[in-house]
């Protein structure tokens, strides 16, 4: 991998990294779990995370809404996620599946952004500012999921100038063919890299050095 990121301008966006989506007994957890465990998405989450912190490159927490009770009833128009959240209550606020995972907690100098409300980690939050408040150009976006708010926030991110990394198994979605859609299809649409946790750690400790 050729590409190169210098801490101080460089920030990882931990998108969703919630208990119903990344731990047994989360709602959403069934449905991705066949794909998380084929690609080691858990061990590469905290490698990616873990390395980043330790070579200065900023974690920004990038969660979904957290549901309601009212949420999305009264809208003219909510999409098919947030019908879904509605009847299922995913990541409803005060509960255990609403929690970030135990191993994805913030820590002194992450940032948490506000809550997104559909796909798109920038659309109506601070992201956008917060980025630009801390001297960020390139952003590495990871968690969850790949062929939604992965690629949501990743090509808002290219649309406001952001230089954009995929990691390809430091994600997950539903099917393989969600996964194949947003790296190969999609991700080279819009992304400046695709790599994996390997060759992106590797990076990030050839900067420190």
């Amino acid at each position: 991998m050729s590409q190169t990121y210098d801490p101080d301008r460089t920030a990882v966006l931990l998108v969703d990294p919630f208990n119903d989506f990344l731990s047994e007994g989360g709602k959403i957890w069934p449905r991705l779990e066949p794909v998380a465990e084929e690609v080691g998405l858990l061990a590469h989450l905290r490698s990616v995370i873990a390395t980043a912190r330790e070579t200065g490159i900023r974690v920004m927490f990038v969660p979904h809404r957290r549901w309601e009770p009212g949420d999305y009833e009264t809208w003219d128009h909510p999409n098919p996620t947030q019908l879904a959240i509605m009847e299922r209550h995913s990541f409803a606020r005060g509960t255990w599946g609403g929690e970030f995972h135990a191993d994805f907690q913030p820590q002194p100098g992450d940032v948490v952004i506000q809550e997104h409300w559909a796909q798109s980690g920038f659309a109506n939050t601070d992201l956008d500012f917060q980025l630009k408040q801390h001297g960020i150009t390139h952003v590495v976006v990871v968690g969850l999921l790949a062929n939604t708010c992965i690629e949501s926030t990743g090509r808002f991110a290219m649309e406001l100038g952001y230089h954009v990394t995929l990691v390809r198994d430091a994600t997950a979605a539903f099917l393989p063919a969600m996964m194949h859609a947003a790296h190969e299809l999609n991700g080279p649409t819009y992304a400046h890299a695709i790599t994996t946790t390997d060759e992106l750690t590797t990076a990030f400790e050839g900067a420190r050095a």
